[in-house]
């Protein structure tokens, strides 16, 4: 690598830095009003267990990957920008509007994937393990389903190809609207809102408990996919999280990617019941 390109890399990890520190400020943010006005009361055990387990995943996570993730990005649309499907049109608003719906749509079908294939949910099922539905909820996911997610935006990157600073500046609008669609929050004016992005009452029924009900609204930040493909549902879940699937702390959140619910179901199944009388 030339000291040119160097410097760009060192530059274009600290541009992620500083926009990483805005999306946490917001997160924050939206941790004080959800604890001030919270939509939905948790009993106190089950939202210290997510904030604490879900604080863990972040820092571990956070060390392994943020840098790996920035860099990983930022190199490949440095070397790639000049030869995908938007290479050819000039840097500005419409590029950068262009890019930002091609960002959106790909993860919507990651989003669907990670739920329609059993390789992929058992990974992503960790996130959906949350008995809670918070703001730091956005931070509970496995380390392998980051990784394979940087796979994934990696050669979207090659697809699209658009330029890293660009490519930086969608990735933490994305993560803002992480936070903010898991904030336990009742939102002003949602339902006219929430036509045209995703909010928390929408992203509140893609962590139902029931699988029929948490298999929608897979939308990040457009609401239009999710209403385009038919995956929208509008209703209040009666319980959040998984019935077969409980983590107390990082260590079994790591671990319940490898245990499927089909081997809970089997195991449970060997358990002698009771005489019915």
């Amino acid at each position: 690598m030339s000291a040119t390109e160097n410097v760009s890399t060192a530059s274009g990890l600290v541009f992620n830095e500083v926009l990483f520190g805005l999306a946490l400020l917001a997160f924050v943010i939206l941790l004080v009003m959800e604890k001030a006005h919270p939509y939905r009361q948790f009993p106190n055990k089950i939202y210290k267990e997510s904030f604490v387990t879900n604080t863990e995943a972040f820092l571990i996570n956070n060390v392994i990957l943020t840098v790996l993730k920035a860099s990983s990005l930022f190199l490949v649309a440095q070397k790639f920008s000049s030869h995908g499907l938007l290479a050819d049109m000039d840097n500005g608003v419409i590029k950068g509007f262009l890019a930002f719906i091609c960002f959106d749509f790909a993860i919507y079908i990651w989003h669907v994937a990670s739920h329609k294939f059993e390789w992929l949910w058992r990974f992503h099922k960790i996130h959906h393990s949350d008995k809670s539905f918070n703001v730091s909820t956005g931070f509970r996911f496995h380390v392998f389903d980051l990784l394979l997610e940087i796979i994934y935006k990696c050669i979207f990157v090659i697809v699209i190809g658009v330029d890293a600073y660009l490519v930086l500046s969608i990735e933490i609008i994305e993560l803002f609207f992480i936070f903010f669609h898991h904030a336990n929050l009742r939102v002003p004016n949602e339902e006219k809102i929430s036509q045209y992005i995703i909010t928390p009452s929408l992203h509140r029924t893609h962590h139902s408990t029931l699988r029929k009900e948490h298999d929608s609204n897979y939308g990040i930040v457009l609401a239009g996919w999710d209403r385009l493909f038919g995956t929208r549902q509008e209703l209040i879940p009666e319980n959040i999280g998984l019935d077969l699937i409980e983590a107390e702390n990082f260590i079994q959140l790591f671990s319940l990617a490898f245990i499927t619910e089909r081997k809970i179901k089997q195991l449970l199944s060997w358990i002698p019941k009771g005489k019915k009388e």
